[in-house]
């Protein structure tokens, strides 16, 4: 259907203000521009300027909106993304991207594209895409059965709202689920999810923002596929009645290039290890951990006793503070056996490296993608959001264990690091999990499956744009 011009397609993308939800939404503008259609990205200056610089062949068929963001009071000077805040500001970015909806508005009236495809925050866009006959949808970059939790739109309103929800009620599994699964929250992050669903200064709650988002789309989006976990795709279309469509994994490519000479660095010390020797150990560009917890953290891989490359950027959301200030002496005492790094790493990269052997994580799902598709067992440290479902779900399949925290505060010792640490690295029982996770990998890394997924994501969006079809 797509051979003619007239066959092309204008997406218009709208990702949410944090670069884990930006870089997905910009590589799938990338697979689908390949197939010759036109994409429109929109976010703010900034962080516009801060994406990966693309490459030529885009120059025509990508084109880089920047729409201002409206100051908020609560809201620092520049912080236009997650990473540039601290957790609990996160609410006045949200109130500022709702001040997007005029240009963002106007921006739609006059370019008239196929589709918007959007995030979970702009709960004000379906009034708009419907009065000018746009289709809509809704790409969720994380997996479906954290999507599936929360169950129906219906579900969600009456069942978080009336009354509000308990951390109690999130801890175990949700009675719509009709198979066996570990999905639920421990009591630290339960709580943190209740906190989240409450009205916030945006003027509206997470959950509210979930619905609106979802309710009438034309396609739920979802970075998932059949061939892990499939079960939950089924569940997504039964309690949201209408299409569901995965994108597959999107596991992303090597990128050769080292401009700065950081690769050739880190490779030199990496090619100087036992194959399968080290342990990887990166929480994420906006996971914020304090001191006691960054100490554990330390405290534990040195008592390891195994090789470890630790990637610790002091978090742009840190101000003066040194969020990156370690224990007296641990750099001199594992000099040689570890690394820690400050800056920015290719932790692609880093990943493919033989002498990688394990994955300390946080547990986002693009991470957790990157590491499982070189088949490296988890080392599991969940902090937010869908990252505690995650663990449980990843731990049940075999493919990594979680470090065991206090239920209450969520905190972690240095022995809870080191045991588990050493369990999957050098312990008898951790054969298993490396040999779960190669095989997972095969899933994971399977380019030609995953490519076939953006396919068909194409061929529905092609067959069910408005224009198209004059409904």
């Amino acid at each position: 259907m797509a051979n003619g011009v007239e066959n092309k397609l204008h997406i218009v993308m709208f990702p949410w203000l944090a670069f884990g939800h930006i870089i997905p939404y910009l590589e799938l503008s990338k697979l689908i521009a390949q197939k010759g259609h036109k994409i429109s990205f929109i976010s703010t200056p900034r962080n516009i300027d801060r994406l990966p610089k693309l490459p030529l062949e885009y120059s025509t068929s990508i084109t880089l909106v920047k729409i201002p963001l409206p100051h908020v009071d609560g809201l620092p000077e520049n912080a236009e993304a997650t990473m540039d805040i601290h957790t609990k500001d996160i609410v006045y970015l949200k109130k500022a991207l709702d001040g997007m909806e005029l240009e963002l508005t106007s921006f739609l009236e006059k370019t008239s594209p196929d589709w918007v495809i959007h995030d979970f925050a702009p709960y004000w866009l379906a009034p708009i895409t419907t009065r000018l006959r746009i289709s809509r949808g809704f790409f969720r970059v994380i997996n479906a059965w954290f999507l599936a939790f929360w169950g129906s739109t219906d579900m969600m309103l009456t069942g978080y709202t009336n009354p509000p929800p308990t951390p109690k009620g999130l801890m175990v599994m949700p009675k719509w689920i009709p198979f066996e699964t570990k999905a639920a929250f421990r009591h630290h992050e339960a709580k943190w999810v209740v906190d989240a669903m409450q009205k916030n200064v945006s003027g509206v709650s997470d959950i509210y923002r979930a619905v609106a988002t979802i309710k009438d789309v034309d396609v739920v989006i979802i970075r998932h596929c059949c061939e892990f976990e499939g079960q939950w795709l089924k569940l997504l279309e039964d309690l949201h009645h209408r299409p569901i469509v995965p994108v597959g994994l999107m596991p992303p490519s090597l990128d050769n290039s080292d401009n700065n000479g950081t690769w050739t660095c880190i490779k030199e010390w990496l090619d100087e290890q036992t194959k399968g020797s080290v342990v990887y150990v990166a929480l994420g560009s906006e996971v914020t951990i304090g001191p006691s917890e960054i100490n554990e953290l330390a405290y534990g891989l040195e008592l390891s006793g195994v090789p470890f490359f630790w990637v610790l950027r002091k978090p742009s959301n840190s101000g003066h503070m040194d969020y990156v200030q370690l224990p007296d002496g641990f750099e001199e005492r594992i000099h040689g056996r570890g690394i820690v790094w400050k800056s920015w790493v290719p932790q692609l990269k880093i990943l493919s490296h033989e002498s990688v052997g394990g994955f300390v994580t946080h547990c986002g799902w693009s991470s957790i993608i990157e590491g499982v598709m070189f088949g490296h067992p988890l080392i599991m440290l969940p902090f937010l959001v869908d990252q505690g479902l995650n663990a449980r779900i990843l731990e049940d399949k075999e493919i990594g264990i979680e470090i065991p925290r206090n239920e209450e505060d969520g905190s972690y010792t240095r022995d809870s690091v080191s045991s588990s640490v050493k369990l999957v690295m050098v312990g008898k029982n951790g054969r298993k999990i490396k040999e779960k996770a190669k095989e997972i990998s095969s899933i994971f890394g399977n380019r030609r499956l995953h490519d076939k997924y953006i396919e068909d994501l194409i061929q529905f969006l092609e067959d069910h744009r408005k224009m198209a079809n004059g409904a």
